[in-house]
């Protein structure tokens, strides 16, 4: 048994390598290597996203409607932040995740 355990953790571990290698490879090819100075760029981008998403969620919930329901524009326009927000929040978390797996290099 410890025979096999042994050869399925070997296994896993080169596996994992060949991963990280493959990810760092074909990332490298699109995306630079990152900077503090692009990763907190990143982060104000996202930051600024958020904040847009909470306002105009605030906006929404004081707006008076003559008939106490929100407008199908207001609905819209909150749905639309909250996925602007969303996508590029996933997106850091991504970034994040492949830096700490090694997928990228920073410098």
């Amino acid at each position: 048994m410890d025979e096999v355990l042994s050869k399925n953790q070997r296994f896993l571990r080169e596996t994992e390598q060949a991963i990280r290698i493959t990810n760092n490879e074909v990332i490298h090819k699109q995306v630079p290597p990152i900077t503090s100075e692009r990763m907190l760029t990143f982060a104000v981008a996202v930051a600024k996203l958020r904040a847009q998403y909470i306002g105009v969620a605030f906006a929404f919930a004081d707006a008076k409607h003559a008939d106490g329901a929100a407008g199908a524009a207001d609905i819209d326009e909150l749905g639309l932040c909250r996925r602007r927000f969303e996508e590029a929040r996933d997106a850091f978390i991504a970034l994040q995740r492949a830096i700490e797996l090694g997928y990228m290099a920073v410098e």
